[in-house]
């Protein structure tokens, strides 16, 4: 697996001049060669998320040691969010579609990223969802309400879309959570004949493959890209930060709709990722998200590309 850097900085003077709260810079990395596949990561941003949201079920005491550690804030975070291009020579393939505009402020710069590497949009051929969580779906209209990604087949797996397009769903998931489930239902049934649907387990494209990662949302999927005899896994929000869901990936994330599975799910990541040298890249983890998962006397720590 080759690793490279051509990064790139799109300007944030329009928000400055307009007056608005300044982003981070947009970045687009071209980072990874696996066989003949090129992966790059692109940024739609970042979030601004209070930590007593994140880490709801942990102890201060407990939890105040690790955000200190790496030098985190204790109130707010502010998680980066990666998306995955991979291109083969004939597929140009986008896990997620990030936040749009309608979300953060700090987030929905997927087409400045695009922008930054020339790509576009109307040249991708699969947009590949993880999950229906805002920060991952509400990016999949422009500014005219047509789809960003015009030509692109979008694939979701089946579990995943039967729970948001289910109307109890707005009613069940919780008052904090119900936003998220209008959103979803809307967005997904407005695309309902653009989407196929994949089950956990297939080869949904060559060299990809849809693996469990439930939890986090009731059909969170991570992927596997294989290529040239090694491989990489997707993992989405599965694995949602470098810190605490490394060094104890057994407490229960505030973030996780089921956090018993979420744990579960966590955990299987890891081990696999560690015990096979897998390359990751996680959606939230710090720009551009690549990197290993290493093993070590109580859990694991992220080891950056």
């Amino acid at each position: 697996m080759k690793i490279s850097r051509r990064t790139v900085l799109a300007a944030t003077s329009m928000t400055v001049a307009a007056g608005l709260i300044p982003s981070r810079s947009v970045w687009a990395n071209s980072n990874l060669t696996l066989g003949s596949k090129i992966i790059d990561v692109v940024s739609d941003g970042n979030l601004s998320l209070p930590t007593s949201m994140l880490f709801s079920d942990i102890a201060e005491k407990d939890l105040l040691p690790i955000l200190k550690k790496h030098k985190l804030p204790t109130d707010q975070l502010e998680p980066d969010c990666n998306l995955t291009l991979v291109r083969d020579g004939e597929n140009t393939i986008i896990f997620d579609v990030g936040a749009g505009p309608n979300f953060m402020p700090s987030a929905g710069k997927l087409t400045e990223a695009l922008d930054a590497i020339n790509l576009d949009p109307a040249d991708v051929t699969h947009v590949v969802f993880t999950h229906a969580h805002p920060d991952h779906l509400w990016g999949l209209l422009d500014e005219f309400d047509d789809p960003l990604f015009p030509n692109a087949q979008h694939m979701i797996g089946k579990v995943e879309w039967d729970y948001w397009v289910n109307p109890r769903t707005v009613d069940t998931i919780g008052a904090q959570r119900q936003a998220f489930a209008v959103g979803a239902a809307r967005l997904l049934k407005g695309m309902e004949d653009r989407i196929s649907f994949f089950n956990f387990g297939e080869e949904i494209l060559p060299g990809i493959m849809a693996r469990n990662s439930v939890g986090h949302t009731p059909g969170h999927t991570a992927f596997e890209v294989r290529g040239g005899g090694e491989s990489l896994m997707i993992v989405g929000d599965a694995i949602g930060n470098h810190h605490v869901a490394f060094e104890q990936p057994k407490w229960l994330a505030g973030s996780d709709q089921d956090k018993e599975l979420g744990v579960k799910s966590r955990v299987s990541l890891l081990d696999q990722i560690a015990s096979q040298n897998m390359m990751m890249i996680g959606y939230h983890l710090p720009y551009p998200g690549i990197g290993r998962a290493e093993k070590d006397a109580s859990g694991f720590k992220f080891i950056a590309a």
